[in-house]
């Protein structure tokens, strides 16, 4: 996984999955997936996930750690182009950062490999900074690992 900081107030996580597009779109957006795979460090779970796949629809998810912890976050869904482009507003329950941020995923496939972009634009500068100074490319590269192990599993988008 490499990461970017195209301006001010955005980091780009770029990660090449051996993989459909079709089949990382299906792994970005239903629910049963998603649990497998976006979980961040070992021992955390998410106990909830609920996408509502469609311009205006909400999503919810809530993640618990070996400890009991929670961490919960929200958004909205704001543009769908299925299986290249998905864009939703992030917001955490406990905010670690300040305002709400804008998720730009773009998935581009080439010779059966796809090449998922995910940008984050947040509100300041000061915001995308707090974040960069976390842990958070660790437990997203620890997700993408789990998510390259799934996608070597699935073999069709039934």
């Amino acid at each position: 996984m490499t990461i970017t900081t195209p301006s001010d107030r955005e980091i780009a996580m770029t990660r090449v999955f051996d993989a459909p597009r079709a089949l990382v779109f299906e792994a970005l957006t239903k629910p049963e997936l998603v649990q497998q795979w976006l979980l961040g460090p070992p021992g955390w779970s998410m106990p909830v996930c609920e996408i509502d796949l469609k311009v205006g629809g909400a999503y919810r998810y809530l993640w618990r750690g070996p400890d009991g912890t929670e961490m919960g976050v929200r958004g909205v869904v704001r543009e769908i182009v299925a299986p290249e482009r998905l864009v939703a507003t992030e917001r955490f329950d406990e905010s670690w950062y300040p305002g709400e941020a804008l998720i730009t995923s773009v998935l581009v496939e080439r010779d059966g490999k796809t090449t998922l972009t995910l940008t984050v634009l947040y509100e300041s500068k000061e915001a995308r900074d707090g974040v960069l100074k976390t842990p958070m490319d660790k437990g997203l590269a620890q997700s993408y690992n789990r998510l390259a192990e799934l996608l070597a599993t699935i073999t069709s988008l039934d």
